[in-house]
């Protein structure tokens, strides 16, 4: 199958629809077509002239792939799957369960980063950034427990992990993984009641550290990443409301 072969499988839109509707009819496309990983997408202009929309449109939507892993663009050569992209057939829309299998590909790496910062960190951190750790984590679960958005309070929790740990590129490297996968308003990997569940484990995490204890710290990184794994794949899964 052709790249140019694959443009047979789009159907220009009613409307000029954003986003999700088109990254829908890019990821039919891709499954009819059959193309898999290491094959070229059609050029934008292709896309945007049989879909019917603008070539910015199709950008937006490429652009968002390429943050969330599933495609690579390669400059003067085109643009290139990097992983599986197959449309959901049942009550996950197809953009939730791509992004889900993203954020679960950034966990992966995530884990590693956070293991060896919490463990660096439980064993430098001065008794001042101890205390300011475990203040930070009371301010979290304040904000938590009273239903207010938490995503603030905390990055300033794991942001004074990353210090105490001694080297400040952890913390440039974790805020950059978050950066690199941004999600939408609408998704409910965005929404203030994901991840709840793997918040009172924070405290246990704070403790550990107060504690100067490295393994538990580790192991209890391990369990807070692992519920935050569950849910996702609980939504990607069985649509399970963020």
């Amino acid at each position: 199958m052709t790249r140019e072969g694959a443009l047979s499988y789009l159907e220009p839109l009613e409307t000029r629809t954003r986003g999700v509707a088109v990254l829908d009819a890019l990821a039919e496309m891709i499954e009819r077509a059959g193309l898999t990983i290491g094959d070229r997408l059609p050029p934008e202009v292709s896309l945007a002239t049989t879909l019917g929309v603008g070539r910015s449109t199709i950008r937006e939507a490429l652009n968002r792939w390429e943050g969330l892993g599933i495609i690579k663009r390669r400059r003067g050569d085109g643009t290139y799957l990097s992983a599986r992209v197959q449309t959901s057939r049942g009550l996950v829309p197809t953009m939730v369960r791509l992004e889900g299998e993203a954020l679960l590909r950034l966990m992966e790496i995530r884990r590693t980063l956070e293991n060896d910062v919490v463990r660096k960190a439980t064993i430098n951190a001065t008794p001042a950034q101890r205390r300011e750790i475990s203040r930070l984590c009371d301010l979290l679960l304040i904000e938590v427990n009273a239903g207010r958005p938490w995503r603030k309070a905390d990055h300033a929790f794991h942001g004074a992990i990353y210090d105490a740990s001694g080297n400040p590129m952890y913390g440039q490297l974790l805020v950059n993984l978050d950066h690199a996968l941004e999600r939408g308003g609408s998704s409910p990997f965005a929404a203030d009641n994901f991840g709840l569940d793997s918040f009172p484990i924070h405290r246990d995490l704070a403790d550990a550290i107060v504690a100067a204890d490295p393994e538990l710290a580790v192991s209890v990184i391990n369990h807070l990443l692992d519920t935050v794994e569950r849910e996702v794949k609980a939504i990607i899964e069985g649509g399970k409301p963020g």
